[in-house]
């Protein structure tokens, strides 16, 4: 039986194997923490949540099972991670200002800032549930069948819960006088 590159990554890191560990952290850190800072709206709770959800898959590695994706495993955990801290911050969640990119000039950085803010506070606005399906197809760009395998709910669900999301998110935006 051949295995996946997943797999030979999985038993490098169970075999103590540093480099694969590092590898995993390389191919994982960037995404998981995106997804993270989009669902909860704080970069340190984002720092934290990657961290932790790192430390937990490194932890649980050997309960990996081969027949999912190592991606949709590790974005499983970052994401409940994420979730439970959202529950231990229940209504403290402060929106912290994005960076904005000069590169239009003032008018544009002002534009780009306030439409950020407002998708922003508009995820936040949003119920976990709804949140994480679009942190989850727009943020970090997955299928419908991986959200299903990562939330471990039917796609049916997933299409269901984005559908009502996007709809509130537009009714949201719209209110704040973002022309769509």
């Amino acid at each position: 039986m051949i295995k996946s590159r997943d797999q030979l990554l999985v038993d490098r890191c169970l075999a103590g194997d540093r480099q694969a560990l590092e590898a995993l952290v390389r191919d994982f850190q960037k995404p998981l923490y995106n997804a993270a800072y989009r669902i909860l709206g704080n970069p340190e709770d984002a720092e934290d949540v990657t961290q932790a959800a790192f430390l937990n898959a490194i932890e649980h590695l050997d309960r990996y099972d081969p027949k999912y994706k190592l991606f949709s495993w590790m974005y499983r955990i970052a994401v409940n991670e994420a979730i439970n801290q959202l529950k231990r911050k229940k209504n403290q969640q402060p929106l912290d200002e994005e960076p904005t990119s000069a590169d239009g000039g003032p008018d544009a950085e002002i534009e780009g800032g306030e439409l950020s803010r407002c998708i922003q506070a508009g995820l936040m606005a949003l119920t976990e549930d709804y949140r994480t399906v679009v942190v989850l197809r727009h943020f970090s760009d997955l299928s419908y069948r991986e959200i299903s395998d990562i939330l471990a709910i039917p796609e049916k669900t997933v299409k269901s819960r984005l559908y009502s999301a996007r709809q509130l998110m537009k009714d949201r935006l719209i209110a704040n006088g973002i022309e769509l």
